[in-house]
């Protein structure tokens, strides 16, 4: 055999004994998934039993940390942006870092669900007492990477390189006053202790199908702004609205003139963008005109040029209507979440492990106004989230409670799902290094 005939034939035999040790790395990998099924239910009924508001996350953090050390990782690092814990996983082979995210928080939502593990917790969020509940589905996400790692313990041996899991508090917004969430961690240098990943890799749970996959190259979900509005008039008795200036009656014509910026003022073409007021407090009796009335609520879109024009239309509106009374107005808009940015170039090349992981139950479907700022993580290095349909069985996803209602469900037959999907993106990117 010659020297070119022995290489061929060495570099088969090498291809072949890589395919052999993966496939037994996925063999080993679904025998872990199944074994920790029942403890993967549990860990999110639990998690979901003791919902903690954003920057409140003490009890989960401490059981995703004390989790964490049981598997033997290299290293836990707590207290990140108040209650963020960062897990680093050293495989038993040299090679690149790659990082995982899971979200952890829940919404001042009174649960309505009737499951036998409801939440009843009540707190406070921004001066009032709310009803608790992981309406958005982040129980989900901490179970589901808790699975993450036993599952990457249990091959740590085989890992060619180092994990890194990112479970984050305050998603969903931190409290008025507080900083928090992925734009905090980021600041206190999450990405550095987390052995500088050069890929990062989140899910959602969705209205879909349980099990199946929904994903989308480039934009995701949408720039999102907080947007205050504050109207003062001049206080007056409800009989006699003439000697004063309603701030009430000018906050409607405001908010039903906002709804016209989106519809009719700007381009539809270049980009979706939508104004929500979801907030609106004013006066303390039926008989008394207040003096000021304050708007909340969002502005979502995908273009940093629509976005301007629509701000400056708002600032135009405000001000013209409530000039018109003989009231005044102010405008405030926050930095936005950026767009959640599903990396082009990533998106391509982790597509067949997503198939691999789900036997092809991959969609590839269109933008979410929703907003994530797991986009500032995407901001500093290539990101990919992807969407884990969730829906009870036989619900289809039009009928299903969405994100955000009290009646929301998971259902739990998708989790081992979500396991199998970000350890096959792990491993997978991981072993591509160098090809």
């Amino acid at each position: 055999m010659n020297k070119r005939n022995t290489g061929i034939f060495l570099l088969v035999c090498l291809l072949a004994a890589l395919r052999c040790q993966a496939a037994e790395t996925d063999a080993r990998v679904e025998d872990e998934i199944r074994r920790i099924d029942d403890e993967l239910i549990a860990w999110r009924h639990d998690i979901h039993q003791h919902p903690e508001l954003s920057n409140r996350e003490f009890r989960t953090s401490k059981l995703v940390a004390r989790h964490l050390r049981s598997l033997g990782f290299d290293e836990v690092h707590t207290g990140i942006a108040r209650t963020g814990v960062v897990g680093v996983l050293k495989g038993g082979k040299p090679g690149r870092v790659v990082a995982l995210r899971a979200d952890m928080d829940a919404l001042p939502v009174a649960e309505q669900t009737g499951l036998p593990f409801a939440s009843k917790v009540t707190s406070e969020y921004n001066g009032q007492e709310v009803g608790v509940m992981h309406a958005c589905g982040h129980d989900a996400h901490t179970a589901i990477m808790m699975g993450v790692a036993s599952v990457l313990a249990s091959v740590r041996n085989e890992i060619p390189g180092t994990v890194s899991l990112i479970f984050q508090p305050a998603e969903e917004g931190p409290p008025a006053g507080e900083e928090g969430g992925a734009e905090l961690m980021i600041k206190e240098g999450v990405l550095k202790t987390a052995h500088d990943p050069e890929a990062i890799f989140a899910l959602h749970v969705w209205p879909g199908k349980a099990g199946d996959i929904m994903y989308r190259p480039r934009g995701t979900m949408a720039a999102s702004d907080v947007l205050k509005i504050t109207v003062t008039g001049r206080q007056t008795h409800g009989s006699s609205p003439w000697r004063g200036v309603d701030p009430i009656t000018v906050s409607a014509q405001i908010l039903l003139a906002l709804q016209t910026i989106p519809s009719r003022q700007l381009d539809v073409t270049k980009a979706p963008s939508v104004i929500t007021i979801g907030s609106i407090h004013g006066g303390v009796r039926g008989n008394i005109i207040p003096d000021t009335v304050e708007m909340v609520g969002t502005l979502r879109n995908f273009d940093d040029e629509v976005r301007t024009e629509m701000i400056s239309r708002i600032e135009r509106a405000v001000s013209n209507i409530a000039e018109s009374a003989g009231a005044s107005a102010s405008v405030t808009v926050s930095e936005p979440n950026p767009v959640t940015w599903n990396d082009p170039e990533l998106a391509q090349k982790m597509l067949p492990s997503l198939q691999r992981a789900t036997s092809g139950k991959v969609t590839e479907w269109g933008v979410v106004m929703g907003a994530e700022d797991f986009s500032y993580f995407q901001r500093e290095i290539p990101g990919l989230y992807f969407f884990l349909g969730v829906n009870p069985d036989g619900v289809p996803p039009e009928q299903a409670a969405p994100n955000h209602s009290p009646r929301f469900m998971v259902n739990d037959a998708a989790l081992a799902t979500g396991v199998r999907s970000l350890v096959t993106l792990a491993l997978d990117y991981l072993a591509q290094q160098g090809r």
